[in-house]
């Protein structure tokens, strides 16, 4: 568990996973996956931090959405953002698998890139603007929510029977870790937490964000013919946001 947790924060967050690195075996992969709601419910306790403390200095609702979006893209390293833009240049190519994971992998970011980033990013700014407006409680506890239904999605997304569509690279470390069993009990567990800590419409919130990245996560096994790292990063911020929007439904 120790070096589970170890490999879920080391890989997730810039937050330091211990002394040492963590390990990069398969079984530690497993743990960590299975770890990986637990490291993005720190992300938005720390994003929830940053926007109350934005608020308290007497910030207008844009500025504290701009501060709570902005830390956990910063925690992660921007990765999951990254993932988001490649996997959709790499989708919107409309090239072969082979061909539209070789645009993936590609340094830059072309135009489907950039503009899927400038419209999720709009929606989350846009999103908890709402919801502080509503009421600072309701932004407060939607970053915590964010933060563990998008991590969520990671372990869904590396459970068995989903394979990795590369044999390199962070996707083929942790690809089909996570016992099928064991991801939808995570789940779960998420969404009836989401149901009875969070408001009514919390759970409702925390399930369609994942089925919204169960369906880009069906979408890139089709095409790329599994998960690659980049496609982690998209399920992430595709389920986190999607959780958001539904979230600003139940504010006020």
């Amino acid at each position: 568990m120790r070096h589970g947790l170890r490999f879920a924060f080391g890989t997730l967050t810039v937050l330091p996973p211990g002394r040492t690195p963590p390990r990069w075996d398969r079984d530690t992969a497993r743990v960590g996956m299975l770890c990986a709601p637990v490291a993005g419910f720190v992300i938005g306790l720390c994003a929830a931090g940053a926007g109350w403390g934005l608020s308290r200095l007497g910030f207008g609702v844009w500025l504290v959405a701009v501060g709570t979006v902005a830390v956990p893209a910063v925690l992660s390293r921007g990765l999951h953002l990254d993932g988001l833009a490649d996997v959709a240049d790499g989708l919107g190519s409309g090239r072969p698998a082979e061909g539209a994971l070789a645009v993936m992998k590609r340094s830059d970011i072309g135009p489907f890139g950039v503009v899927t980033l400038l419209f999720v990013l709009l929606a989350q700014v846009a999103a908890f603007a709402q919801l502080y407006g509503a009421g600072e409680r309701y932004g407060l506890v939607a970053a915590v929510l964010c933060g563990l239904v998008s991590r969520t999605a990671l372990t869904l997304g590396c459970r068995a029977g989903v394979p990795a569509a590369r044999a390199d690279g962070l996707g083929a470390v942790v690809a089909g870790v996570v016992p099928r069993g064991g991801a939808y009990a995570v789940a779960g567990s998420v969404v009836a937490l989401s149901t009875l800590v969070v408001w009514p419409l919390g759970g409702c919130a925390a399930l369609l964000g994942l089925c919204a990245a169960e369906g880009l996560l069906a979408r890139c096994r089709r095409r790329l013919g599994g998960v690659t790292g980049d496609v982690l990063g998209a399920l992430s911020e595709t389920a986190g946001t999607a959780a958001l929007l539904v979230a600003t439904l139940g504010a006020g």
